[in-house]
C-alpha cells in the first residue's frame, strides 16, 4: 500500500482525493491545507469548471496538517501529491524529494523551465520519483489517440491541430498573474503543449500570433516548427469573455492511413459533443471506437493516479508523467509567449 499526502486542498486537492477512493494501491493517509473550514471537511467553497462542485467531507482517520513541514515529517508517508498553485511547485516539491518523499505534482511543473529542471535535478540526485499530472493522455479520447499514433495502425504521424478554450475562470483571481499561476498558456496550454511533445517530440521552433492581457498570453494560434517539414502541428488555445461555453477541447491528427478527429464543450449546463471520436480511414470508412462509459474525467483522474502508484511500486519511471517531459511542455509554453511578444518565430 503506498500511503498518499496531499498538499493543498483546493480544487485539484479534491479532485486528487476522490480519485484516490477509486484505485486500489494506495491510501491517503494525511492533508496539508491552511483555510481550517476545509481542513475540517468543509468543502463547500470549493469549484472549478468540470466535474462535481464540493460538499462536505467525513475525513475521519486522515490525518491533518496546516504546515507542510509537518507532512513531510510524516513518516508513515511514501507519497506527497502537490495541489498547491504553481508558484510554490517548485519549492515544496523540491522539498519534499529532499524528505525522501516520491513526488506527483499537478501541472504545469513549475511556472519556469529553470524551477522545473531544479525539481527534476532534485529527483535524480534524491532517488525518488517526480511525476507532473498531465491527465490529458489519460482522458480516453486522448489515450485513444495516443495509442493509435504510437502503436502506427495507422502509419506515420503527419501532424495535427488541437483546441483547448475556456470563458474567463472569474472565480481565480491570480489567474493572469505571471508568478502565481501563469494564464492561460501555462495553465491551460500546457495540457497540449505536453500531449504535442509526447506524440511529435520537440520541435526546433515555434510561431506564434495572439494578444496579450497583462504580462500573459490571452489567446493565441502557435505553428510547431519540426525538423520534419511534413510533419505540420498547429494549436489554438485561450480564454473567452462570454461565460455560456466554461469549456472545450478538439483534435484533428493526420496519420498515413487515417484522420481521428474529436470536440467537445461544455455549453450552457450541457457537455455538447460535436464530434465524438472519430476515426476516418483511407479507403472511406468511418469508425466510432468504442470507449470508456462515464464522465471522461472520473475515468481519467483514477488512470492517472493508477499510473502514479504504478511507477512508486515498481520503480520504474512513467513514460507520460515523467518531470522532464513536464519540463518540456512549460519551455513550449514560454516560448510561445516570447513568439507573441516579438511578432515571430522562437527557436526552441
Amino acid at each position: 500500500m503506498i500511503n498518499v499526502g496531499i498538499a493543498g486542498v483546493g480544487f485539484m486537492g479534491m479532485t486528487h482525493y476522490n480519485a484516490y477512493q477509486k484505485i486500489r494501491g494506495a491510501k491517503v493517509r494525511a492533508l496539508c491545507e491552511q483555510d481550517k473550514k476545509r481542513l475540517a471537511g468543509d468543502w463547500r467553497t470549493i469549484k472549478g469548471n468540470f466535474g462535481p462542485q464540493g460538499t462536505k467531507m467525513d475525513l475521519n482517520g486522515i490525518d491533518r496538517y496546516s504546515e507542510l513541514d509537518e507532512l513531510l515529517a510524516d513518516p508513515k508517508l511514501d507519497l506527497i501529491d502537490v495541489c498547491l498553485p504553481p508558484s510554490l511547485h517548485a519549492k515544496v516539491t523540491i522539498a519534499a524529494l529532499k524528505a525522501g518523499k516520491h513526488v506527483f505534482c499537478e501541472k504545469p511543473i513549475a511556472l519556469t523551465p529553470a524551477d522545473a529542471r531544479r525539481m527534476v535535478a532534485t529527483a535524480r540526485k534524491a532517488g525518488r520519483q517526480l511525476m507532473i499530472g498531465h491527465v490529458l493522455p489519460f482522458l480516453p479520447e486522448y489515450a485513444f489517440a495516443y495509442k493509435a499514433v504510437t502503436g502506427g495502425k495507422y502509419g506515420r504521424l503527419l501532424g495535427g491541430y488541437f483546441k483547448r478554450i475556456i470563458s474567463d475562470p472569474l472565480w481565480l483571481p491570480d489567474f493572469y498573474n505571471p508568478k502565481t499561476t501563469g494564464g492561460p498558456m501555462l495553465d491551460l496550454h500546457v495540457h497540449d503543449a505536453h500531449f504535442i511533445r509526447v506524440i511529435c517530440g520537440m520541435p526546433r521552433a515555434v510561431q506564434s500570433v495572439g494578444s496579450m492581457r497583462g504580462e500573459v498570453v490571452e489567446r493565441f494560434s502557435t505553428q510547431f516548427l519540426f525538423d520534419d517539414p511534413d510533419l505540420v502541428v498547429t494549436a489554438t488555445s485561450g480564454v473567452i469573455d462570454q461565460q455560456g461555453r466554461a469549456f472545450t477541447h478538439a483534435f484533428e491528427i493526420y496519420l498515413e492511413k487515417a484522420t481521428i478527429i474529436f470536440d467537445a464543450a461544455g455549453i450552457g449546463k450541457d457537455w455538447v459533443v460535436g464530434y465524438p471520436v472519430t476515426v476516418l480511414t483511407a479507403d472511406g470508412r468511418v469508425q466510432r471506437p468504442k470507449l470508456p462509459a462515464g464522465d471522461p474525467a472520473e475515468v481519467a483522474f483514477p488512470a492517472e493516479l493508477k499510473e502514479v502508484i504504478g511507477a512508486v511500486r515498481t520503480g520504474t519511471p512513467s513514460k507520460l508523467l515523467a518531470g522532464d517531459l513536464a519540463c518540456d511542455a512549460v519551455v513550449l509554453c514560454q516560448k510561445q509567449t516570447q513568439s507573441v511578444q516579438r511578432g515571430r518565430p522562437v527557436k526552441v
